[in-house]
């Protein structure tokens, strides 16, 4: 899937809403009543999909119905990406879930827009804010939408190229054993790698569509891109309301879809990779424990994270991860992601295929924005 491709009844950036144009609530009840993804909303609540989830936790936690001595077998042999590549090759594993977080983007220059000592946010002293987190929260944001934008600017998607983590979690995907990608990330390149979006749960929202804040009706990447760059406040051509990118702002929902999909693929899950995030973010850090007591979980990160408090394992009520326990079960690969995925692919034998990947990947983005910079230099 191309980064730029138009989902349906969306403004494009021609600025012509399609006739059948709906809002963005019947644009999510039509995803919730037979989506192709697979991830239907049986529920019909968020809120019973919570509580499904503390009894997960809790079940899993408090052993019941479960047996103590077999959940102290080994499940892997050693702590080792080689032990991790053997498991899936004598399982023959092909639902694998990935989740990631920042540090899958590092390397393609994104900056951590969240740090107030980073320069994006000395760009905004102007605007007079409360306090830098102010930009992403709602009754600010309605108020005084232009620091948003301002910022919005340096971060927008198509300013960068995925990284060698995003093009091996499309191998994944092309080789059949990527079950759901899950993302902490806004900025798309997920998508611009390859991995198909009903492939991807973004947790946190996208910038691939937007929603007028009045009215609701949608629109693509390439509208908001024009508007953004143009330095304007992006305005509904229908309403004249502020149209927001659909990430999620302090105060608001996570995307349904994302806890339609949670409830049924981590129950399918033979291995999860989580990748460059400090899992402290709920309910998104939570989401280790939802796969069984016996499924590996591999670590990619700078240091280690995701791990319990001592006192609640005690209780037997940990939670996240537990790099010391004997039954191997969780594995940490400390360093940067590309260099983890690298060591991955090496491990599985991919080393020259994921390279391989990346140049040809990155040739294509670079001459398709070779070819819009021509046409632009034409109009």
């Amino acid at each position: 899937m191309e980064a730029g491709s138009e989902p349906k009844n969306l403004v494009s950036e021609e600025g012509t809403a399609p006739d059948n144009a709906e809002s963005k609530e019947s644009e999510k009840s039509a995803s919730k009543s037979g989506s192709e993804d697979g991830c239907d909303d049986e529920a019909g609540s968020s809120h019973k999909n919570l509580v499904d989830s503390l009894g997960h936790f809790l079940k899993d936690k408090l052993h019941i119905g479960g047996d103590k001595a077999e959940k102290k077998k080994k499940v892997l042999p050693e702590k080792s990406l080689e032990a991790v590549v053997k498991y899936i090759e004598e399982k023959k594993v092909t639902k694998i879930i990935t989740m990631a977080g920042a540090g899958i983007s590092t390397s393609a220059g994104i900056p951590d827009f969240r740090s107030p000592k980073t320069g994006l946010y000395n760009n905004l002293a102007k605007y007079d804010l409360p306090h830098p987190h102010a930009i992403f929260e709602l009754d600010f944001f309605h108020k005084n939408p232009k620091p948003f934008f301002v910022l919005a600017k340096e971060l927008f998607p198509g300013s960068f190229k995925p990284t060698v983590s995003h093009y091996f979690i499309r191998m994944l995907y092309d080789k059949g054993i990527l079950l759901r990608h899950y993302t902490q990330n806004i900025d798309t390149l997920e998508r611009v790698s390859g991995v198909p979006g009903e492939k991807i749960v973004e947790a946190h929202g996208t910038f691939f569509t937007s929603h007028c804040l009045e009215c609701e009706l949608g629109y693509d990447l390439d509208w908001m891109k024009e508007k953004i760059f143009a330095d304007e406040i992006p305005k509904c051509i229908s309403c004249g309301g502020v149209v927001k990118p659909d990430i999620v702002f302090f105060g608001e929902n996570l995307p349904s879809r994302f806890f339609r999909c949670v409830e049924k693929d981590f129950d399918e899950c033979e291995l999860l990779i989580i990748m460059g995030t400090s899992l402290v973010v709920q309910p998104f850090a939570s989401l280790v424990d939802r796969v069984g007591s016996k499924i590996p979980r591999l670590l990619l990160n700078r240091e280690k994270a995701g791990t319990a408090n001592p006192v609640m394992r005690a209780l037997g009520l940990s939670g996240g991860m537990d790099f010391s326990s004997d039954s191997n079960r969780d594995v940490a690969w400390l360093g940067d992601c590309d260099d983890g995925c690298e060591a991955l692919a090496s491990a599985f034998g991919w080393a020259d295929e994921l390279k391989g990947l990346v140049a040809k990947e990155h040739e294509l983005i670079e001459k398709e924005e070779s070819k819009k910079g021509a046409v632009k230099g034409k109009i």
